[in-house]
This record gives C-alpha cells, structure tokens and sequence, in this order.
C-alpha cells in the first residue's frame, strides 16, 4: 500500500528532510539523461552549422559559429559538472547552464530569422522550436522542483520575448510566435509537474519496498546466521563442514514433572525466559544459538561464528547461563535447574529444504553432546575429553568417569567441578 505523506499544495513534501532527500536522489538518478541531452542539442547544433552555409550569407554564417563555439563550451561545462560530487544538491547549475544556452541558441535563431525574412519568410516557428528543446530539456532537468522549472521559465520567457519583438515588427508573426510559444510553455509546465508528481511516487513506493526488504532481511537474520542468508540471497547452495567446533546442549531438570505441575502460561513464561538467557549469554561468548528443541537448548562454537578456542567458548557459555539461573527463578518464581553437555568435533552444516529454512548442523558430535548431558549434574558442565582437552584452562574438573553413552559406547566424561554444597546437589540428583 502506498504509504501516506504530507504534502503541499504543490506536491512538495512538508518534511524538509524527505524533500531534500527526494530531490537529490532524483537528480542523481537523471545525470545519464541531462548528459544524453546535452549530446543530442549539441549534435543539433553542429548540425545547422554544416547546413548553413548552404543558405546563409558569409557574414551570419560567421556569427553563427562564433555563438556555437560558447553554446558548446557551456555544454561541455555542463556535462563535467554532472561527475562532480555536490551536482545534484546544486540545481542552480541546471538552471544558469541552460538559461545561458537558451540564450545563445535565441541569439542564433534570430540570425536563423534574418536569413528567412531576407528569402521573405514571415514565420517564428525556428525560434520556437529551437527553444521548445531547451524548453524540454528544462522540464526534464527540473522534474519534481516546480519552483526552480517556474523561475526558469520566466526568465526563458524574458529571453524569448525580447528576441521576437527585435527581430520583428509585424503583428500577425508575433502574435503566432507569441501563442505557439505559450502553448510549448503550457505543455512544457504540466510534463514537468506530472513526470514530478510520478516520481515522488515512485520516491515512495520504494521507500516503502526498502523498508518492507529491510524487515524481510532483519527476520531472516534472526532466523540465519548473515553470512547465510547472504549466501542464500545470492542463489548458493549452503553446505559447510565444519572439523573442529564444541557443540552445547542444554536442558531442564525434570522438565517433564515440572510441566504437570505448574498452568501452561507460566510454562510458556519460564521457557520464554529460560531461553532469551541462554541467548543474552550466547551473544555475550560468541557462541551461535542453533535452536531449541521442547525445553532443550541447542548451540555451537566455532562454526558460522568462528572461535579462537571453541571448547573455551562453549564452556564459558554454559557458566554464565549457569550464573544467570538465580536472577530467573527469582524472576519467575519456580526452581529451575538445568544440565549442560559439551562434545567438540566435526560437524556439517547447512540449510535444506525452501520453507521454514533453518541453518541446521549434523553428525556424531551432535549425538555425543546430547549423551553427555544426561551425565550433568544439576546446574552442571560435563564435557568430553576433546573438550577437556582444550578448554580446561585454570578451571577445576573433577576426576574423569568412564561411562557407557546409549549410541556411542564408552566414554571418558569431565564434570566442572561443583560449587554447590554436596548437600544441595544430592537433593537436586533425587
């Protein structure tokens, strides 16, 4: 829908920002046409300047190429100031570059009117058609900028007014060049009001697209990691192996009791909460959320966010989620406690299907993380030994325990060593 603005009697814009940003936009994006134009009336030019020495006496002809050479220098000028950088916040380079080409060519076309009347030729038609290209290419330069095409037109008119009544004397060719001339005018101020009114339009619309594309990239941003959604927008196919990377799982103690327990509401309020933690300490560490799976939290170092240590990262992870526990329950009211698994490993990863996409990751590692959970204790960290290996650091693990993990065998597991009193934690495990 096009989105409603306010404006003048004129059409302009009442935001002085907005206007100012549509009409250098605009004049931006008609650079290539004023310089196609210059070209085409320069071309016109130097094409009377080969036929005239056809019809006109020596001396006009000379006069002729004498204003041709500054009518063409302007031009020149005129298309060297479009490649300067401050071009299209000056419209009065449109407006002095043309005024003094109608000038010219007003000059000339009374040569042009000389030459007829001596052939005894009683018409002004050349001179206004000659200045309805002018004309034209005014209308066009000034699209959307009324005031600036109306000044400009005054003076044009001043220009061309004063051109006839010196170049003749006779009533019927003024009054024919007079009323052909405010006929071109007419036409000429509604091209240039209605090509303006189209592209504030059009100014519009495609603010409103961009607005609308910004949103659409904002959610599939939150829904994929940017580089991508990047890679999707350009057509790729996105397939990543990933050799090393420590893969976090996260779940809640006695989810399945808790949920009997307590309305559906304050399930949806804790999970909520839960979760918008668990994301606040991703962004912290640098550590990519994957998913959530029912009350399962599923994330990964190392892989579209790349990590120096990714077995450091992920346990650094777990430990402010771990830290931000009592801040929740106090929030929600309800003792929640949660258990942490860490597997570092190769994985694959990459987007399949077209609806619903989602950056996902698979392989073994994933498997063992999920295992190695289960072997948490409450508000605990137990890792693999190729997480131990490298993100022990100064932290205190407690001896290793070999334990047989469903699907994958056995398996030494390292559980961060607990703060907890020994009490608590027994009560906790029952």
């Amino acid at each position: 829908m096009m989105p409603h603005v306010a404006r003048t009697r004129t059409g302009r814009f009442r935001d002085a920002a907005l206007e100012a940003r549509f009409v250098t936009e605009e004049r931006e994006a008609r650079v290539v046409h004023m310089r196609m134009f210059a070209g085409f009336l320069a071309a016109m030019l130097i094409g009377y300047a080969l036929v005239n020495p056809l019809y006109f006496s020596r001396a006009d002809e000379v006069k002729f190429s004498l204003l041709l050479l500054p009518i063409l220098a302007i031009l020149a000028g005129f298309v060297g100031a479009t490649f300067w950088r401050g071009y299209a916040a000056r419209p009065m380079t449109d407006f002095a570059s043309l005024l003094g080409v109608a000038f010219l060519i007003m000059a000339e076309n009374a040569l042009l009117f000389e030459e007829m009347h001596r052939e005894h030729v009683q018409l002004h038609a050349p001179i206004a058609i000659n200045g309805l290209i002018v004309m034209a290419f005014a209308a066009i330069a000034f699209a959307g900028q009324t005031r600036w095409f109306g000044a400009w037109l005054a003076a044009h008119a001043a220009i061309y007014f004063t051109v006839m009544i010196e170049t003749g004397s006779a009533l019927v060719p003024v009054l024919y060049g007079t009323m052909t001339y405010i006929t071109s005018a007419s036409v000429m101020v509604l091209l240039n009001w209605s090509v303006g009114q189209a592209h504030r339009q059009s100014f519009l619309l495609s603010g409103a697209l961009a607005a609308e594309k910004a949103k659409t990239e904002e959610l599939l941003f939150n829904v994929l990691p940017p580089a991508v959604a990047a890679r999707l927008k350009a057509g790729q196919v996105v397939a990543d192996a990933y050799p090393d990377v420590s893969v976090v799982f996260i779940d809640i103690c006695g989810f399945s009791d808790l949920s009997r327990r307590i309305s559906p509401g304050h399930l949806v309020d804790l999970l909520n909460g839960f979760f918008l933690l668990a994301d606040k300490c991703a962004a912290e560490t640098g550590v990519e959320k994957v998913k959530t799976i029912g009350d399962a939290y599923l994330a990964i170092s190392g892989g579209n966010n790349p990590a120096h240590n990714s077995a450091d990262a992920a346990i650094c992870f777990g430990e402010a989620v771990i830290a931000g526990l009592p801040g929740l329950r106090a929030a929600t009211g309800i003792d929640l406690h949660i258990r942490i698994g860490i597997h570092t490993g190769p994985v694959v990863g990459g987007v399949i299907g077209e609806t619903r996409m989602a950056y996902d990751y698979w392989g073994e590692t994933m498997n063992i993380a999920s295992r190695i959970e289960g072997t948490a204790h409450p508000d605990g960290i137990a890792v693999s030994e190729s997480t131990w290996m490298r993100g022990r650091g100064d932290r205190q693990f407690e001896l290793p325990q070999v334990i047989t993990l469903k699907g994958v065998g056995d398996m030494p597991v390292y559980r961060l060593a607990r703060q907890q009193p020994e009490a608590e934690i027994v009560r906790l495990a029952g």
